[in-house]
């Protein structure tokens, strides 16, 4: 088939471009084209009619799609799927009511007034908020935490009595559960209106999989006391799971034989109930609701068999009938929940985005992430106020909702009535139910979040880091409960994406013959090298926490370790100009000898190495003496030869000097080399003359390092920003090559990054926009035409003297 594939080909010849010509040609903004910061905040706080329009639409999206309702289309629809999600609540919620803790009425609430709320200022069209598994669990560990049981024990006398004061404990478990819910969802709205809705970006897939998984088992063990029909308390904190799991085992031998067959009977019809429905999905107009007929059946037979009153089997007692009127969270129970109320508000709106924007992109709407957490806050306080707990959408009855036809939010009020008319009528209908009947409910409901497990598999074939994340979240979460373990969670996985952008792959890049193309040598066969040019290039972008690590990749990529050759070009010059100052000394010392002698008028020639012992003595300190000793006893051709030269017409005597040696001793004979001729001319200027001269020295004639590139092309194509740091590593990288003739230029920079250079100040008068070009294949041709090299070589390649490129 591919054979088959029929070849598209191109063809461009243009000049090769710089950045400056770049932006020459196509015009840049800079900074004086952008409006004033007055004139800009003039703008943000013009109010005009449109604005005003655009802003209500925006807070209050129900102004939107509610004039453009119709109800002939649509209501149907909602109708059937807010009856069956409707129906759903009724079990859920009381069975999540308790995983929170608190009486089964209050999940009632919480299926009612967020559903509600979420109407009017929610923008997706499918989800279903109300009761969670996950927010559940994380709500029970804070109410248990701050209302345990042994706070509330009655008391007879001296002594305390096994029994608990339901009454007092669950009132102020109640207050703990609204005043948690209103600070999160106060969090929640304070995140929205910032524009925080990105937060939630932070929780990863595989870290949300592996922290709902973790929960699951958390929710197991606290269903274990309901189902066994076990005295257990519920532990908090740290390593409170294995606390609750042992405690569990320990009063294992006091398991209630009739509680555990009422679990076990209503599991096995609920799991088989719901893989029917799983088979019959396509010929039914809508599933079966088999949680609320397996809490209807365990009712009537637990009323008709009185399970309560001849087997001990506990039930979840009175439920009230009516709304309760709302009422002020208790305020000082704020300061102790903070934490899990932030942990709540996260996960709630991390599962309820992702699910949101699932059935978005499916259906082809948008959902605002901010307007979402907006709503999401809104539906947590106005519900607090309301005795709720913190609510978000449950995949489960969202995924009822949009399979059975749902178009819009109307469906979440149709099913908000069905609970309306639960509370108000139907309440004490359910006084007889089982507990065990609804923790079967609980941990049936949760074998998709155990489904999860396969998740390990799957990570470890397409991605070991993300499984990392995925195990570390798990056992994290199992160990540390649930908000610790969230935070410890969100730490390390912020700390791989920062560990892979401090470590990333660095390439040396080759050209692919016959095309502009260069890709990394090290992964392709075909790839060839650029004579005279190294090609680097890193995968992540440069900042503080990797720019020393850019610098070492490029100095191994590169062959040249320049902070070395500096350091040993450095001790070289400081070495040399040590020796020509002593050579100097002597030899004006020599000249005022001739001088007073007045034998030789200008040709004797005398070596300095014969008389060097007389000229320790006058010349050099002890410590120089002895170095100079050793050094001139150590080497042979190691004579510094002065010869005097005509007086010239101002009447001075001028000396030329010669010194002989090899190259690796670094003597003055090394800077000869680098001279048009082979001596030095050294007289009332011979200072400047040095320093000029070793400024031109280099390291290859010292004999220490060669290399045979004379050009680098830094590709920062995968820079996305540039901080401080980096500019100060890039600005030392063309310091230091050119110290050794080796020219740095820069490929690939987007318009951020050459923003952020103007603005660091990395452009000099040596760096110019003249070394950035916006292609590498540009940066290739100006180096090979730059450096004379033939535009022609090897591996199939040619490129046109005119700096043009024909593709």
């Amino acid at each position: 088939m591919s054979s088959n594939r029929r070849v598209a080909k191109y063809k461009v010849e243009r000049d090769v471009l710089d950045e400056q010509r770049v932006e020459d040609v196509a015009q840049r903004f800079t900074f004086s084209d952008t409006r004033p910061l007055s004139e800009r905040l003039k703008e943000s706080l013009r109010c005009t009619v449109p604005k005003l329009k655009r802003i209500a639409l925006g807070n209050l999206p129900l102004l939107y799609w509610l004039p453009k309702y119709s109800i002939w289309d649509y209501g149907m629809s909602d109708l059937i799927s807010g009856i069956s999600v409707g129906i759903m609540h009724l079990p859920q919620s009381m069975a999540y009511a308790l995983l929170a803790s608190v009486p089964l009425v209050f999940g009632l609430y919480s299926s009612l007034y967020p559903a509600l709320v979420y109407l009017i200022f929610g923008t997706s069209r499918h989800i279903s908020i109300g009761t969670f598994t996950v927010l559940s669990i994380m709500l029970g560990s804070v109410t248990e935490r701050l209302a345990p049981d042994s706070d509330f024990l009655i008391g007879n006398g001296t002594n305390f009595a096994a029994e608990v004061n339901i009454t007092a404990r669950d009132s102020y478990r109640i207050q703990v559960a609204a005043a948690t819910t209103v600070l999160g969802g106060l969090i929640q709205l304070a995140l929205g209106l910032v524009k925080f809705g990105f937060v939630g970006t932070y929780l990863s897939e595989p870290l949300v999989r592996a922290y709902t998984t973790a929960a699951a088992a958390h929710a197991v063990v606290a269903q274990l006391k309901y189902v066994f029909g076990l005295p257990s308390k519920r532990f908090s904190g740290p390593l409170s799971l294995v606390y609750t799991l042992v405690d569990v085992c320990y009063l294992l031998p006091k398991t209630k034989i009739p509680t555990l067959l009422t679990s076990a009977v209503a599991m096995v019809f609920l799991i088989t109930a719901k893989e029917l429905n799983s088979c019959l999905s396509t010929k039914l107009p809508a599933p079966l609701p088999v949680e609320l007929i397996t809490i209807v059946g365990a009712t009537l037979i637990s009323t008709y068999c009185n399970l309560q009153g001849n087997y001990s089997i506990s039930v979840v007692g009175e439920i009230p009938v009516g709304l309760s009127p709302p009422r002020l969270p208790n305020v000082s129970i704020f300061g102790e929940v903070i934490g899990d109320a932030f942990a709540l508000a996260i996960v709630g709106y991390a599962i309820s985005i992702s699910l949101g924007k699932t059935f978005a992109l499916k259906h082809g709407y948008k959902v605002d992430s901010n307007q979402e957490l907006v709503a999401l806050g809104l539906s947590n306080t106005v519900g607090g106020f309301f005795q709720c707990f913190s609510v978000c959408s449950s995949m489960s009855r969202s995924l009822i909702q949009e399979s059975t036809g749902g178009k819009t939010q109307i469906a979440g009020m149709f099913s908000a009535v069905i609970v309306l008319v639960t509370i108000l009528k139907l309440g004490p209908l359910f006084q007889e139910l089982p507990k065990a009947a609804l923790s079967a409910i609980v941990l049936v409901n949760l074998k998709s979040m155990f489904k999860q497990y396969i998740d390990i598999p799957t990570l470890w074939r397409s991605n070991k880091v993300d499984l990392v994340v995925w195990l570390v979240t798990w056992v994290s979460t199992l160990l540390f409960n649930l908000d610790l373990g969230l935070a410890a969670s969100i730490t390390f996985a912020l700390l791989t994406v920062i560990f892979r952008t401090q470590t990333p792959t660095y390439s040396a890049l080759g050209h692919v013959p016959g095309t502009e193309l260069y890709l990394e040598m090290e992964t392709h066969r075909e790839v060839r090298d650029v004579p005279g040019i190294t090609i680097f290039r890193s995968s992540s972008t440069i900042y503080f926490a990797n720019a020393e690590l850019y610098l070492e990749a490029l100095k191994e990529k590169s062959g040249l370790d320049i902070s070395k050759m500096i350091v040993y070009k450095r001790r070289q010059e400081a070495k040399q100009r040590r020796r020509e100052r002593r050579a100097e000394r002597r030899a004006k010392r020599e000249l005022r000898r001739q001088k007073a002698a007045e034998k030789m008028a200008g040709e004797t020639v005398f070596s300095v190495e014969n008389d060097a012992e007389l000229w320790t003595d006058t010349c050099m300190d002890e410590e120089g003496a002895q170095r100079d000793q050793n050094g001139l006893a150590d080497r042979e051709n190691g004579t510094v030869f002065v010869i005097p030269t005509p007086r010239t017409p101002d009447g001075q005597c001028r000396w030329e000097y010669l010194k002989g040696g090899d190259p690796d001793c670094g003597t003055l004979g090394s800077v000869s080399e680098l001279q048009d001729g082979d001596t030095t001319t050294m007289g009332s200027s011979s200072e400047d003359t040095l320093s000029r001269d070793l400024e031109r020295m280099s390291l290859g004639s010292l004999g220490k390092w060669t290399w045979d590139i004379h050009s680098i092309i830094l590709d920062l194509s995968t820079t996305n920003f540039i901080d401080t740091v980096a500019i100060k590593t890039l600005t030392n990288i063309f310091k230091g090559f050119r110290e050794f003739d080796v020219n740095v230029y820069i490929a690939g920079c987007q318009t951020p990054v050459v923003e952020g250079m103007e603005l660091g100040g990395f452009f000099t008068e040596t760096i110019t926009k003249g070394r950035l070009f916006p292609t590498v294949h540009d940066a290739v041709l100006y180096c090979l035409g730059y450096q004379g090299a033939p535009l022609a070589y090897d591996h199939e390649y040619s490129m046109e003297r005119q700096h043009s490129t024909k593709l």
